[in-house]
């Protein structure tokens, strides 16, 4: 069985960690990294009811969108929510992680969710907070390791558009005298060698490089290891809040926040503008987002989708000349409990552990309730 830990490494590769905003507090929140993890459930908040029914699931890790724990506790004490929360959290053997701003920002976090469930296409990150550091990684392998090479460092390296998997190679001569002390995998010591060498070269975010050193340092023949890192100019993704795409048809304000309302499964939305506006793009942020509400107006976008609208944004969004859809804070943010169940329940398999079931939260529901 998979430990919290591996997990935690799983949950990274989904929201990576760095991606967070500097206020946010993503990751393990309670329990033990060490301990075993046969059942796992995801959900949007770590509510008293949510930890209960984890329990009762017999789980040992509960995912969740929103943090339990946002700011420094000065007391753990049952007479709080946030304090019993914990406290049966803990009594029960129950880890607790959450992947909150990262999942959001990240590719294929919850604002691509959202911008594929309402129907948008050629979508880019809406307020960009972040942007992928490149780099070159350049090993130099015997010949007859080249493929094993390959294969160790391809699960890091960086896509080129729509071609995965990679790299360069050269060969050439590659020259050392072993030293005393020396067990070279080629060689005699004291003796100065030519071997045939290959000249491999890949491309990889700067925060996979730990991983990829890693991987080559166990695949290469050699003792040690010869290998280069170059930084790099070059432009790579980037990384914010919200998106921005287009409909493919063209549609009224009051149509298209139908339209939301039945692609979120939620009762009704409220929307901000005039009712036959023409919508085409659409800028959306999951949760409260009215905050990007000028970097979709300044992008050009016809309307913002978002959740928890106040009444001065509203009006601030009449002065703008934007129009605006309240689709709710749970409705646009709910949709993450399937979405990582189902990448976790692809990932566990191909770590090896096949064992490990994952299952969503069935109790959860909007807060709100709405008259018909």
């Amino acid at each position: 069985m998979p430990k919290t830990s591996d997990i935690l490494g799983m949950i990274n590769k989904i929201s990576p960690a760095g991606l967070a905003e500097s206020w946010d507090n993503p990751g393990l929140q309670v329990g033990d990294p060490t301990a075993e993890v046969s059942r796992i459930m995801v959900a949007l908040d770590a509510t008293p009811a949510v930890i209960e029914s984890a329990l009762q699931a017999g789980c040992q890790l509960l995912v969740t969108h929103h943090p339990l724990i946002f700011k420094p506790q000065k007391a753990i004490s049952t007479s709080t929510t946030l304090g019993r929360s914990l406290h049966v959290a803990i009594r029960g053997g129950l880890g607790i992680a959450c992947m909150h701003t990262n999942y959001d920002i990240a590719e294929g976090g919850l604002n691509d969710l959202l911008s594929e469930r309402l129907g948008l296409t050629s979508c880019v990150p809406l307020q960009i907070t972040s942007r992928q550091e490149l780099i070159k990684l350049t090993v130099f392998v015997p010949e007859g390791h080249l493929y094993q090479m390959r294969e160790a460092l391809f699960p890091y390296a960086e896509s080129l558009g729509a071609y995965r998997d990679c790299s360069f190679s050269a060969p050439g001569d590659g020259t050392f005298t072993p030293l005393d002390g020396a067990t070279p995998y080629v060689g005699t010591v004291g003796t100065l060698e030519n071997v045939r060498e290959c000249r491999l070269e890949v491309l990889l975010d700067r925060a996979k490089l730990p991983q990829a050193v890693k991987s080559l340092i166990a695949a290469h023949p050699y003792e040690d290891p010869a290998f280069d890192i170059y930084p790099l100019h070059n432009a790579g993704n980037e990384y914010g809040l919200g998106r921005i795409g287009s409909l493919p048809v063209a549609t009224t304000l009051a149509d298209y926040a139908d339209r939301v309302a039945f692609q979120l499964d939620a009762p009704r939305t409220r929307f901000v503008g005039e009712s036959g506006a023409v919508v085409k793009k659409v800028a959306l942020c999951s949760g409260s987002g009215a905050s990007v509400m000028r970097s979709a107006a300044r992008a050009g976008a016809s309307v913002l989708v978002t959740g928890d609208i106040k009444y001065h944004e509203a009006r601030e969004a009449e002065e703008l000349g934007i129009a605006l859809i309240d689709a709710g804070h749970f409705h646009t943010e709910i949709i993450m409990a399937a979405a990582v169940q189902s990448r976790l329940l692809n990932m566990l398999p191909a770590a090896g552990f096949d064992g490990c079931q994952v299952i969503t939260c069935t109790i959860e529901t909007d807060p709100f309730r709405y008259l018909k």
